[in-house]
């Protein structure tokens, strides 16, 4: 049998994701994009995990679209026209799953992550990346712009530094992916799956129901205005003050012990 696509590992609370295909750089081919789907709406579901965090396996994290599937995709009448829409439609799909789950998700990169694949870093909530990764939306270079990959990255970094990636093709390394925002911390490549667990741990040790709510809100008062976005996020400290273990983790800190959590919700 062959290897599976996409792996899952769960250990302490935290599930990692190693994308499984380093022959085609881990592509975001048809059938990754499925498994991706598949694993996101089952995680959605599991109270037991409280972060998550994806990987790819071989030499680089992930380089986008698989471009020998999509030119196969031209053999249509259209020319290949349904094919596209139906893939980026999917794509946006699996990519507006990440901010949606309960847990925070982590990406963890190395070697390169371009394209789409910088676009699937990009749409994590956090990154840790190994020195000597390159970060590109180099689709340009080719003669195709990374219309899709841009809608995350320029919500993560500058809009002059995006537009001057997406237009030049050009790649910028961890130290300054770190400097415009889109990755939160660079580390030796031996010590990256260290640091990266570390940081998931450090996540999953927290109250989940008050993640859970944090993350929601995060992103949701992010586009309102500013009093909007204080009306909207007082309700949610509001739900989060009436859970049993948010009291109980106050009355912990005042009583200096630690909290007695029911992490099952």
């Amino acid at each position: 049998m062959a290897d599976p696509l996409l792996i899952r590992e769960d250990a302490a609370s935290v599930a990692r994701l190693t994308l499984n295909n380093p022959g085609a750089l881990n592509a975001l081919s048809d059938a990754m994009l499925a498994a991706l789907k598949a694993e996101f709406a089952a995680l959605a579901q599991d109270s037991s995990i409280r972060a998550v965090v994806i990987a790819g396996a071989g030499k680089v994290f992930c380089a986008g679209h698989d471009l020998k599937e999509m030119t196969a995709g031209r053999q249509a009448e259209d020319g290949g026209a349904a094919y596209f829409k139906d893939l980026f439609d999917r794509c946006a799909e699996v990519m507006c799953m990440i901010p949606r789950l309960p847990q925070p998700v982590i990406a963890e990169a190395h070697g390169i992550a371009t394209a789409a694949g910088c676009q699937l870093l990009a749409t994590c909530d956090m990154a840790v990346a190994a020195e000597g990764t390159r970060f590109g939306v180099n689709g340009v270079n080719i003669g195709l712009f990374c219309s899709t990959p841009m809608v995350a990255l320029t919500r993560n970094v500058p809009r002059k530094v995006a537009f001057e990636m997406l237009t030049t093709g050009e790649f910028i390394d961890a130290t300054r992916a770190r400097e415009v925002g889109l990755v939160n911390r660079v580390v030796p490549h031996d010590q990256l799956r260290t640091a990266t667990d570390e940081l998931a741990q450090t996540v999953a040790s927290k109250l989940g129901a008050a993640v859970k709510i944090g993350k929601a809100s995060f992103y949701d008062q992010a586009d309102m205005s500013l009093e909007a976005a204080y009306a909207f996020a007082g309700a949610a400290m509001v739900e989060n003050m009436m859970l049993r273990d948010t009291e109980e983790g106050i009355s912990a800190f005042i009583e200096k012990r630690k909290p007695d959590w029911d992490q099952s919700q």
